[in-house]
């Protein structure tokens, strides 16, 4: 990490991408607000999204694609980027007094001060309505499924202070556009897009305790729990189950999906989803020092590539 006299510009958090585009060409004022809902980090997003390519390509290619799959992914990228947005906002009011105690973010807009708390809970909300009017173009089943994504995003700031798992939490909210796009596409819930969400949480597992390697230290001081701390020396191992459950259960989501009707192409091009989820989860964990924080927060990162390695051949299944 770098210390904050090395930081280019006052206000800009530690761990943002050198070079981003909300540092480049955002105009000053609402530069705190867009790092409030992390611009400058697009990762997130990422992470947010994928699941939701997942659950259509899955869902396209049980039941063939339809041209409204087009808006599904076209709103899942738009409301991706806001309710992240959202759920950091959220984030960072809740945690506003940790986040000053802890090295990599206490640069953050509302801990130093360059963002209130009135003014965050207006920027939350603004967000919230247009990703709610994406919502609302899909069925009614989904519109309940976006609306209750909403509790496990309400409840996530608050798990590290209850529990050494607060990491299930955040795969709960990141991974509900599995669940969601499956039904706005079908209209329904069924086994295969709850064993894909399943997955999504133990790739979140494996990814956010790499993550919570960066702040162990200050965790430790200041009594915020993480399962990098929890599993400490063994992460090696527990990773090794997230990898497993994680291929596991998008293999079954699969089989489940495609079986018995579907042709060996189609049903061999979407097997491959899951093993290279794996396989990059693998080539992570050959690389990781949970001790390196700037390491942890590369394979981090990576985790970008491994989530579109599964939707990518999960959408050519659903092409063929």
């Amino acid at each position: 990490m770098r210390a904050d006299s090395e930081l280019p510009e006052p206000g800009r958090v530690a761990d943002a991408p050198p070079g981003n585009w909300v540092d480049r060409f955002a105009p000053a004022p609402i530069r705190p607000y867009l790092r409030l809902s992390r611009a400058d980090r697009p990762i997130g997003t990422w992470l947010l999204l994928l699941p939701c390519f997942w659950g259509v390509a899955l869902a396209a290619a049980a039941n063939a694609p339809r041209l409204f799959d087009l808006w599904i992914v076209a709103a899942c990228t738009l409301g991706a980027a806001v309710m992240r947005g959202a759920g950091c906002t959220w984030n960072d009011i809740t945690d506003r007094h940790i986040d000053g105690a802890v090295a990599r973010t206490r640069l953050r807009p509302i801990p130093s001060g360059q963002v209130s708390v009135r003014g965050a809970l207006v920027w939350m909300a603004a967000q919230t309505a247009i990703g709610a009017m994406l919502l609302f173009t899909f069925n009614g089943a989904a519109i309940v499924m976006g609306l209750a994504s909403l509790v496990p995003v309400v409840v996530y700031p608050f798990a590290k202070r209850f529990t050494w798992w607060p990491q299930v939490f955040l795969g709960l909210a990141f991974n509900w556009g599995a669940l969601l796009a499956w039904v706005a596409h079908t209209g329904s819930l069924s086994a295969p897009p709850v064993l894909l969400y399943l997955s999504g949480i133990a790739w979140t597992l494996f990814y956010d305790t790499i993550y919570a390697h960066q702040d162990k230290e200050d965790d430790a001081l200041i009594g915020v729990k993480s399962t990098a701390r929890l599993f400490g020396a063994r992460t090696g191992r527990w990773l090794g189950l997230f990898l497993m459950a994680a291929v596991t259960l998008m293999t079954v989501a699969v089989l489940l999906a495609l079986l018995p009707d579907a042709p060996p192409l189609k049903l061999g091009l979407a097997l491959v989803a899951p093993w290279g989820l794996g396989w990059h989860m693998l080539w992570q964990m050959q690389r990781l020092d949970i001790d390196q924080p700037e390491i942890c927060l590369r394979l981090f990162r990576a985790n970008r590539e491994t989530g579109l390695i599964a939707a990518l051949f999960l959408a050519a299944a659903a092409l063929v």
